[in-house]
């Protein structure tokens, strides 16, 4: 089975995620970081259920500082509503599901 998102890298983030005709929820993360993985199956679970109208994408951290820095991401989890090719909510930290909704919701037409 497909993975319900996409990972995005430095060189691929533009046209994933800014150039997206629809917003882009990126998880900001890394391998090492284990409130990252307490997270990963809410991430998942939202991608699942808002697939078409949300694309959902993953970025590592340790291997894409450059993207990391420019959206000044200095503590994982961190996941970044992208909308029109702009952030518009920054959600960090471990949390649960609903809670997560609760900020990109009402982003989502």
């Amino acid at each position: 089975m497909a993975k319900p998102f996409i990972e995005v890298t430095d060189n691929t983030f533009k046209q994933e995620v800014l150039d997206s005709k629809i917003p882009v929820l990126v998880d900001f993360w890394a391998e090492w970081c284990a409130p990252c993985h307490a997270i990963a199956p809410h991430v998942e679970a939202i991608a699942n259920e808002y697939n078409g109208k949300l694309k959902v994408a993953k970025l590592d951290v340790d291997a894409n500082m450059a993207t990391a820095t420019e959206y000044q991401v200095w503590s994982i989890p961190t996941l970044i509503l992208f909308k029109n090719g702009q952030p518009v909510e920054r959600v960090m930290g471990a949390m649960p599901k609903q809670r997560i909704l609760s900020y990109i919701t009402p982003h989502l037409n």
